[in-house]
């Protein structure tokens, strides 16, 4: 297993503000943006930003992950497919 975290926080300075973005790994060498908000003043701030939003992103993701397992549970008791 990997040490590496699937989700990263990203801070990239643009002109005059700053950007946040949440980064998946999708491979080792490949990155896909799944969340960003841009025009914040400061670097704490588009920090504080990424924060919370990572911990939502990653709640939201764990009840999807719960929901998709109980269909596919009840799917198969019912003698389904998949």
């Amino acid at each position: 297993m990997s040490s590496t975290p699937k989700f990263t926080i990203r801070i990239v300075p643009t002109d005059d503000t700053w950007r946040a973005e949440i980064v998946r790994r999708v491979t080792a060498k490949r990155h896909h943006v799944s969340k960003a908000q841009d025009n914040f003043r400061s670097e704490a701030e588009a920090q504080s930003w990424a924060d919370a939003e990572l911990k939502n992103f990653l709640a939201n993701l764990a009840k999807r992950t719960q929901k998709d397992l109980t269909r596919r549970v009840e799917k198969a008791a019912k003698g389904g497919r998949g």
